[in-house]
């Protein structure tokens, strides 16, 4: 046996760093999970450089499809200097031997029940190449050690999860193809203790979607209520046509809800298999009875679809300045290695670059795919139009100001509304059109 130093990096897209970085959760368990013997680093790109001259035996990485490019120029630049590489997250799960031309080993799926069978390898120095999870860890006795993120300048949101997986299967979604069917939720007095401890007044649930399992949701909010806590999450849409769920949400301390509207045309959510959102597609009942219960929107869509024209972006965005969210994101679709979409856009010819992350002429905002009735340069450019215009000063003040919405009912919903808007704003501006990888 060995002793091992190993470093945990989260690269950025392009190697500079972000003012809306959150903390990643998997610092947290990576650092509960690690045997007391091993000494471990941690480093995010999006809030630190990080050393070109680090002194470890192994370097491991958590890899986002969009970062991909930049783990591996990394990964490339530490092999060089004789440390071991380790690549887990999505994109190591979807893509394993892309990720081996650059890694000693990659993780598919969850960390719980491969990262330490992978750390005793190391230390008798017989690593493999693939560690496979089973995907069915007990949520209930996953840790966390906030210690990994001392010393970092992350946000003032504290992250939080209860759930894995989705109920959903939407076609273009990456969270479908890495957990399939499966959906596990924590035991409700769990996560009530881990909130319990956590410093932080506002939180994220990171969850898919939180009203994954109905019951269990119920349960949890009904928990929460005496916590004080104010917290953001997503839902699937169907939750917000229950009026007395809702506000059950804002009792318990919802002051957000993150919800995929993902398109106004109906047959472009058929093509999505988007079924929730095409059985409540009254959106304006939906967006009123989170209105009424004084609850902020944070909408997403996804432009790009076989239905989609020029004339549709507009209304789009029409759309989320008229109904005054809070937030909105105006997505090109984006094929992501695993799922559903992917496959179906490659064996039609549609993929532009059929490995886009690896690109060299694709930017960060541009179009992935030919679509039908748009051009690649008209579905990019309306993307980036209806981001810059919603997030201009003059809507960000009309969505705040004009209308009897939630964003302005309370200091503490406009303070979190213009903070949130202005840190949106900056990020949006500067991501547009950048190339991934950056330089090393």
């Amino acid at each position: 046996m060995i002793n091992v130093k190993i470093a945990f990096i989260r690269p950025s897209m392009h190697g500079e760093m972000a003012k809306d970085a959150m903390q990643p959760l998997v610092f947290a368990i990576i650092k509960a999970l690690t045997p007391k013997d091993v000494e471990i680093s941690f480093f995010d790109e999006r809030v630190e450089s990080v050393s070109e001259n680090l002194e470890v035996d192994v370097v491991a990485m958590t890899v986002e499809t969009f970062s991909a490019r930049r783990a591996y120029k990394l990964a490339s630049l530490y092999r060089g200097r004789g440390m071991k590489v380790v690549m887990g997250g999505f994109h190591p799960t979807m893509r394993p031997d892309e990720c081996l031309e650059y890694a000693d080993a990659v993780i598919l799926g969850e960390a719980e029940d491969t990262w330490n069978t992978m750390v005793e390898d190391m230390k008798r120095n017989s690593l493999k190449d693939k560690y496979y999870s089973k995907n069915d860890t007990d949520l209930s006795k996953v840790r966390y050690d906030y210690s990994a993120f001392e010393g970092k300048k992350y946000n003032r949101i504290g992250l939080v999860q209860f759930s894995r997986g989705c109920k959903f299967s939407c076609d273009f979604c990456s969270i479908h193809a890495f957990y399939k069917d499966s959906i596990r939720c924590k035991d409700t007095a769990v996560i009530v203790e881990e909130i319990k401890q956590m410093k932080e007044k506002y939180l994220f649930f990171i969850d898919d979607n939180l009203f994954a399992d109905e019951g269990k949701a119920k349960e949890l909010f009904k928990a929460l209520i005496p916590l004080d806590k104010k917290w953001i999450c997503q839902i699937s849409i169907d939750a917000a046509n229950d009026t007395d769920m809702l506000k059950l949400m804002k009792k318990s301390g919802c002051i957000m809800l993150l919800i995929g509207f993902e398109s106004l045309n109906i047959d472009n959510l058929k093509l999505m298999k988007k079924g929730a959102n095409i059985k409540n597609i009254d959106y304006n009942k939906i967006i009123s009875n989170i209105y009424d219960c004084n609850l902020m929107i944070y909408g997403t869509f996804v432009i790009g679809y076989d239905f989609d024209t020029v004339e549709s972006i507009k209304d789009t965005l029409k759309f989320a300045i008229d109904n005054r969210f809070a937030i909105a994101n105006f997505n090109p679709l984006m094929p992501m290695p695993g799922t559903a979409l992917y496959e179906r856009l490659k064996s039609e010819n549609r993929l532009l670059h059929e490995r886009w992350w690896l690109d060299e002429s694709y930017k960060y905002g541009d179009a992935m795919l030919r679509p039908r009735n748009l051009t690649p340069s008209e579905l990019t450019e309306g993307c980036k139009n209806a981001r810059f215009e919603f997030n201009s000063y003059k809507n960000i003040f009309k969505r705040l100001f004009l209308g009897r919405k939630a964003n302005a009912n309370s200091i503490e919903n406009m303070a979190i509304f213009l903070l949130s808007n202005l840190i949106s704003r900056k990020e949006i501006m500067a991501k547009q059109g950048k190339e991934l990888g950056g330089d090393i």
